[in-house]
């Protein structure tokens, strides 16, 4: 096993070199141009393993090193080793950097790297996407000048980064900025995107708001009524059209508490049992008695129904849905509108549709029917108990069948509410078949 190299061994070599001239020098004379000789020859061996590492330094650059002999071959050796010690932390060190930027890279925020100045030298791929940086095009590039939020910049000057700092970019996401030190003269910054989380917490203020207020009305004359009958006694025909009043009052507030219950049962329910069979023709047939009945008379009302067509799903929840878009039909037209209810197969799956030839809506408010408490006519809603809530059920339920409500109107000649279930949930004609016979 090769050792280090040594004074000894130096000596050594040399004392080899030098040994042939004293033996000559003994025998003939002249030994000390003999000696000078030998000191030359040592040099000019010396040099000429120099040129041979210097070669394979600059120019080879060969993996194995030359051979080399004597006093030259544990350096040649040790160069070697350290060489391969040098390529094996390179690789180590090309390993831990490609998982650490697989780890970034995995990261669900946008991570970005800066020198204490702000120039960039790394971010990772959500960065580009939420951020809209180019990389490696932006290597390089202060971060104020693709970052031009005026609050950015003076968090960034301030250099207090014991908080985060939450902006509303220029492509409509809220994005909270967190920045800290991670080693000298770099920061690490984090950047996630809390644009859902804005939007829930706007619409959990907005619930309660509109829950609220849509309480407070029937509360409000609950509580009035009360007190009149508290402090004074009423005549049989004011104190019928208190009653009559409060029992509108408390309907309304009944019926909204069970479209709530209904819609947070729908949203909650994580699994949803897509097996059973439901029977929509007999659905239809209980439903087309209810609309009758709830209508009055006033509506012209005819349903087309295929009675073999059933399908796979949760039957709740497909009551849910078709009930509110009848009721929605016969509440929010005026007497004499036409409505038809239509449960046909097409091409793409099983097709409900509820089509009515009345006012129609305006194209603004398509868009947001099916957000909650949303309502066109707020006055003729609370005229006829609307809650605002019914499409936002018939949208939940849909999403758990694989389908969704599709609004068509105009203005003046009437409005067409559809949604189609999919082929893999109609129940086969032989199955259909059995049912009825059992």
């Amino acid at each position: 096993m090769l050792e280090r190299l040594s004074w000894k061994r130096l000596t050594l070599e040399l004392a080899l070199f030098c040994l042939p001239a004293l033996l000559l020098g003994l025998i003939f004379g002249y030994l000390p141009w003999l000696l000078l000789i030998a000191v030359l020859a040592a040099l000019v061996w010396n040099f000429y393993n120099q040129l041979k590492l210097s070669h394979w330094l600059w120019v080879d650059r060969s993996m194995t090193p030359p051979p080399g002999r004597w006093s030259w071959e544990p350096l040649f050796y040790g160069l070697y080793q350290m060489q391969q010690r040098n390529r094996r932390r390179r690789r180590e060190l090309a390993l831990l950097i490609k998982r650490f930027r697989s780890g970034a890279e995995s990261l669900p925020d946008a991570v970005v790297m800066t020198t204490v100045e702000g120039n960039i030298f790394w971010c990772n791929g959500l960065a580009q996407h939420l951020l809209g940086f180019r990389w490696p095009e932006d290597n390089g590039q202060h971060i104020l000048n693709l970052l031009r939020y005026p609050e950015f910049s003076q968090y960034l000057q301030q250099q207090e980064f014991s908080k985060p700092l939450t902006l509303q970019l220029n492509n409509e996401h809220f994005v909270e900025f967190r920045v800290m030190p991670y080693s000298e003269g770099q920061l690490l910054m984090v950047a996630r995107d809390v644009t859902q989380m804005r939007q829930l917490e706007g619409a959990r203020r907005n619930f309660f708001a509109n829950v609220s207020h849509e309480l407070r009305t029937p509360l409000t004359v609950l509580q009035g009524y009360l007190e009149m009958m508290g402090d004074q006694e009423l005549g049989d025909s004011l104190r019928d059209k208190a009653l009559s009043t409060m029992r509108e009052q408390t309907k309304r507030m009944d019926g909204l508490v069970k479209q709530l219950l209904t819609l947070s049962r729908i949203e909650s329910a994580p699994n949803v049992n897509m097996n059973e069979k439901v029977d929509i023709p007999l659905m239809l047939r209980v439903l087309q008695r209810e609309a009758q009945s709830l209508s009055g008379g006033h509506h012209e009302i005819s349903f087309r129904v295929n009675e073999n067509l059933k399908v796979f799903g949760n039957e709740d929840q497909l009551r849910s849905a078709v009930s509110n878009l009848v009721y929605n039909a016969i509440n929010h037209t005026p007497p004499g509108t036409h409505i038809e209810v239509s449960w046909q197969q097409t091409l793409h799956g099983a097709q409900f549709q509820v089509s009515d030839n009345g006012p129609g809506i305006a194209a603004e408010h398509i868009l947001r029917l099916t957000e909650r408490f949303y309502r066109v006519d707020k006055a003729r809603s609370r005229q006829t108990g609307g809650s605002g809530l019914g499409l936002a059920i018939v949208k939940h339920v849909l999403s758990h069948h694989d389908s969704r409500l599709e609004i068509l109107s105009e203005l003046g000649i009437g409005t067409r509410f559809i949604f189609t279930l999919p082929n893999r949930l109609l129940v086969p004609a032989a199955l259909s078949e059995n049912a009825v016979k059992n």
